[in-house]
């Protein structure tokens, strides 16, 4: 079944699961891939690791039209701002790549929280 058959699912939230997953992929990516650059980037780490478990949650939890979507999505956008601002302080190609994603998630997910 495609999102866009899912009944309670609107174009914008069908766009946020959509840009949740993106974002958990790349931040699953660039978490391991910190993982191999050191201690310098356990900020970096930890961080990515949270958005990835909050956006896929928060994709889940519209998959199910939960009542607590709304309020996971102000979670979820404040993360994924904070993580893009520190993965755009790194060089690697996959902290970029972070910082690149993240900003289209934090976006639709504010708007799914107002």
């Amino acid at each position: 079944m495609a999102l866009t058959e899912i009944e309670h699912l609107s174009d914008e939230m069908a766009e946020c699961m959509d840009n949740c997953l993106e974002a958990a992929q790349a931040c699953e990516n660039c978490a391991d891939a910190c993982a191999e650059e050191g201690e310098e980037m356990a900020r970096c780490i930890r961080l990515c690791r949270d958005v990835a478990d909050l956006t896929t949650l928060h994709a889940r939890f519209m998959a199910r039209n939960s009542g607590y979507h709304a309020e996971l999505a102000a979670v979820c956008a404040d993360a994924c701002e904070e993580c893009a601002e520190e993965c755009a302080n790194h060089d690697h190609d996959h902290c970029q790549l972070c910082a690149e994603v993240l900003p289209d998630c934090a976006e639709t997910c504010r708007e799914m929280a107002a």
